[in-house]
């Protein structure tokens, strides 16, 4: 490639806020993979956050955008999937997978999009030291006939509008809201932008345990379940940020919640790969584990905790969650799927320009 940037460029990131602020350029935070595309001519690279190639794993996107974007240009943007009339992470994380003829029957079922929302060069210019209101007019310039798979991100710079797409593009599968400042250059790897994302809260049954990395007196992180309609306890996901002190608080707080008998256990058979199909288990077998130890302490699932969340990913927590507080008023049994808010349903395409 000769480009007058090229990879690897860290993309610059937002730090979170709030609420959403006034006097910015505003955009959806959509909910996907994070890339940089490098074109020149008919070679084209898709580079990850962490600075891998995501080539591999969705060539009928690749194929796209020799199709639709500038012939020698450098974007960045998020590659989503589409399912149902809204993003869909879950299925986008099954793309990345190491067989080849996975990732071509995945390409025709679930073909990947591309929403491009920032312009680091094109033709032989470097846009990045350019500011972003007119990297902005060089980039709707660039796409102009965008078409799918390739998008253009919608923006506007007025704040009630923003805040009313935090409040009614959630339903689409969207994750909030980014706000930039109009008069900055592209800082790579530097946390200027501001995003301003959902949170809500939910009671949750504490049902294990990991230790910490430095050792087994300290808490890595709490284990949390949901009662679905069926009674079954379903692992929902964890929360682990805790200072240090704490940490080793909670694993002597804690310890006489641990089971005699952990074949008792709701969660008892999760070394089984069967079992994981049946319902949700801490320690899946994961191509994203990278080998790491998924063992964990059962506990006796007792006690309830408040937690806060942003969204769901199916039946989990999309994120890590927040622990907020010890719920000894709320039994086990009352912490069911029910209590969760579910998110109006929007229409994708009007998040994405009506295009």
């Amino acid at each position: 490639m000769d480009l007058p940037v090229l990879p690897p460029v860290e993309p610059m990131l937002a730090k979170p806020v709030s609420s959403v602020p006034e006097g910015m350029q505003y955009e959806a935070k959509w909910d996907g993979f994070r890339c940089l595309v490098f074109r020149d001519g008919d070679e084209i690279e898709l580079i990850s956050r962490t600075g891998k190639s995501l080539v591999r794993y969705f060539p009928e996107l690749v194929d796209g955008l020799r199709e639709r974007m500038p012939r020698r240009c450098v974007l960045d943007g998020e590659i989503v999937l589409q399912l149902g009339g809204r993003l869909d992470f879950e299925a986008l994380q099954q793309r990345i997978h190491p067989a080849a003829s996975r990732v071509r029957l995945l390409a025709e079922q679930t073909p990947a999009s591309f929403v491009a929302f920032d312009l680091l060069a094109l033709d032989d210019t470097d846009a990045m030291p350019a500011p972003l209101a007119e990297r902005r007019r060089m980039l709707e310039t660039a796409l102009k006939r965008a078409r799918a798979p390739l998008y253009l991100a919608p923006v506007t710079y007025d704040s009630a509008v923003a805040r009313d797409w935090f409040a009614h593009y959630e339903g689409a599968g969207l994750d909030g809201v980014v706000a930039k400042r109009t008069d900055l250059p592209y800082r790579p790897g530097e946390r200027v932008m501001l995003k301003v994302k959902h949170e809500r809260t939910a009671d949750c049954v504490l049902a294990g345990l990991r230790p910490h990395k430095s050792g087994p007196e300290s808490l890595g992180s709490l284990l949390l379940g949901l009662y679905d309609a069926s009674g079954a306890l379903q692992y929902v996901g964890a929360s682990s940020s805790f200072p240090a002190t704490r940490r080793r608080e909670l694993m002597r707080e804690l310890a006489p919640l641990g089971m005699e008998h952990p074949e008792e256990h709701p969660w008892a058979r999760w070394e089984e790969e069967a079992a994981h199909e049946e319902g949700r288990m801490p320690g899946a077998p994961s191509r994203w584990s990278g080998g790491k130890d998924a063992s964990w302490v059962p506990l006796r699932p007792e006690r309830v905790c408040e937690v806060a969340y942003d969204h769901m990913e199916g039946q989990r927590f999309r994120h890590t969650v927040l622990f907020r507080r010890w719920r000894p008023d709320r039994e086990p049994g009352s912490c069911t799927y029910e209590q969760l808010e579910q998110p109006v349903r929007y229409d994708l395409q009007e998040a994405l320009g009506g295009r």
